[in-house]
């Protein structure tokens, strides 16, 4: 899993008019929580929008004037209209209890039923899984090589190394479908080269 480093300023007052003047001075309210005692403090609103609007997921060590702690990410509050964070919620990661996240899902290799002409449909772009802190990946990469036209890859399919998927079993994950332009003859000649 990435590492990303932010470090915050505590906050005295905690309130609405409070958030409020924080967020008008370039500052994101937000709390630590999930090991004893929540600690509220602010994060510069540049620095959190690099963190939250990027397609990866981080593990981040927040220093909040001199307590340091790994956390997650677990809950971003947006403005319904401009997409600014307006609150964060990090959830304090304990090397002995698992979490729940949502990883991002990453294909590769190229699909011999899309080369037929067939659709790649990937229906799951995030898959929540569940382990501990130190197990946790990247992402989760699925390799679509031998997928032809009609088959998918489902939850129950894929290989966790310790790790649960937190998604229906019989989900399907990513899938080949028959497009105008495809052809199953050309697919059973590359077939029979193999």
């Amino acid at each position: 899993m990435k590492v990303a480093q932010l470090s915050g300023s505590p906050r005295t007052n905690v309130g609405k008019k409070d958030a409020k003047a924080l967020r008008d001075s370039g500052q994101v309210p937000c709390v630590l929580y999930g090991q004893g005692t929540q600690t509220h403090f602010s994060l510069s609103d540049i620095k959190v929008e690099k963190l939250i609007f990027n397609p990866d997921v981080f593990k981040i060590e927040l220093d909040i004037d001199g307590k340091k702690a790994n956390a997650i990410v677990q809950e971003i509050q947006q403005h319904p209209v401009t997409d600014k964070v307006v609150h964060i919620d990090f959830l304090e990661l304990d090397v002995k209890k698992p979490v729940k996240i949502a990883l991002p899902v990453r294909l590769t290799g190229a699909s011999r039923g899309v080369l037929a002409g067939g659709r790649l449909m990937q229906v799951f772009r995030h898959l929540r899984v569940i382990g501990l802190p130190a197990d946790l990946p990247e992402a989760i990469i699925i390799d679509i090589t031998k997928l032809r036209i009609g088959q998918s890859i489902r939850v129950k399919d894929l290989e966790n190394d310790g790790l649960s998927i937190a998604e229906a079993k019989n989900a399907v994950v990513v899938s080949v479908k028959m497009a105008r332009g495809a052809s199953k003859a050309a697919e059973s000649d590359d077939e029979d080269e193999d």
